[in-house]
């Protein structure tokens, strides 16, 4: 590991860092002062906050973009639960929400690039997002954009080679300056022109996290967050319902087939349909929200139980629905207050046919919940 060199690097003679230079003699013109941008990638964590500081302290005008994708929103809990909106104010920038939906799904069901240890297609992902920096780079006249990426931090896109590859296939090689870790890479333009002084940045490497809070200390960072969790999609119970998903969706899933895959037990009932069962209060809301017309709710009204979403990916079977509808009840009265071999009455709702049915039934048994558990 290459530490964050906290004291600044001597010089000779005739070198001379921004701070040293006067106005007369700053290689920079005054017209070059005027409108040198940048655009950062703003997640809300430390490291991306750290680049901005660091660009800001050479003078840099920064606006910020920040992706929302369906994984990996800003409230998930999940690494991006920083708030974003919040860091950018007091950055003192301008923020950019992006939030890449159908589009997402489309390039995750088959990432060119393929997958790390889940269903993480970090390369193709974060070629996206540097789409969307160069869009706005573009739009407002900046020169460059600037990540909080550390160099082997994320072992699938934090590498030499997957950073090459990402810049190279969005057309920004040369024009991604990466501060925290830039003396440890190929100097950007904008470091070569002596746009940016190149002595002033980082040479951090790795998972530790020393270099950031010795910065996050000298840029005056009150409790600065904690280290990123990771994207949904790299949680290996979370990666096996997305893989569910698309190998049992007819067309394309939607995104409240994605938004059903964050809360809840779920079961695959058979080739075309899942049961979504609520865990607590706060899921039964939920889930009453995300149901659809087309879909079953069931929901115990005898005693305290959870609301459950059976969902068809196509037209069921009608030889096959009530069984389907038999199963489901009988799970969704096994996380309910029941007891072995005794009758609950359930309300089962379709908004689709205007179609409500109370039914009494028995609970399953643990062995026929884990034959349908995803």
């Amino acid at each position: 590991m290459i530490p964050y060199n906290m004291s600044k690097p001597e010089l000779k003679s005739e070198e001379k860092t921004k701070t040293d230079y006067d106005d007369h003699d700053d290689p920079r013109s005054d017209k070059q002062k005027d409108k040198i941008k940048a655009v950062a990638l703003l997640s809300g964590g430390l490291d991306s906050q750290l680049a901005v500081r660091m660009m800001k302290e050479q003078g840099i005008e920064v606006e910020a973009v920040a992706i929302k994708t369906p994984f990996c929103d800003f409230d998930c809990g999940k690494g991006c639960g920083h708030k974003v909106l919040e860091v950018a104010t007091e950055l003192d920038i301008n923020l950019k929400t992006v939030y890449l939906g159908k589009e997402y799904l489309t390039m995750l069901k088959n990432p060119k690039y393929g997958y790390g240890s889940g269903m993480n297609p970090c390369i193709d992902c974060r070629m996206m997002m540097y789409e969307e920096a160069k869009k706005h780079m573009e739009k407002i006249g900046a020169s460059f954009v600037i990540t909080g990426e550390v160099l082997h931090q994320r072992p699938m896109s934090q590498n030499s080679n997957a950073l090459s590859i990402i810049e190279k296939n969005t057309d920004m090689e040369g024009k991604v300056l990466r501060p925290l870790s830039a003396k440890l890479m190929t100097p950007t333009k904008v470091e070569s022109k002596g746009i940016i002084n190149r002595s002033l940045l980082g040479s951090i490497r790795g998972r530790s996290r020393r270099g950031q809070l010795d910065l996050a200390t000298k840029y005056g960072v009150m409790d600065p967050p904690n280290s990123a969790g990771g994207c949904l999609l790299t949680d290996p119970q979370f990666s096996k319902r997305v893989r569910d998903l698309f190998e049992h969706e007819a067309s394309e899933p939607s995104l409240n087939d994605v938004d059903l895959l964050k809360i809840g037990r779920h079961f695959r009932l058979d080739s075309y349909s899942k049961l979504v069962v609520g865990r607590n209060h706060a899921e039964n809301e939920m889930l009453l929200s995300y149901c659809e017309e087309m879909d079953y709710l069931i929901q115990p009204i005898s005693i305290p139980g959870p609301v459950s979403i059976l969902r068809f990916s196509i037209k069921p079977d009608m030889r096959k629905h009530k069984k389907l509808l038999e199963r489901s009840i009988k799970i969704t009265l096994r996380y309910s207050d029941t007891v072995q071999d005794c009758f609950y009455e359930v309300r089962i709702v379709n908004k689709k046919r205007n179609w409500t049915k109370l039914v009494s039934s028995q609970r399953c048994d643990n062995k026929e919940v884990e034959l349908f558990r995803i």
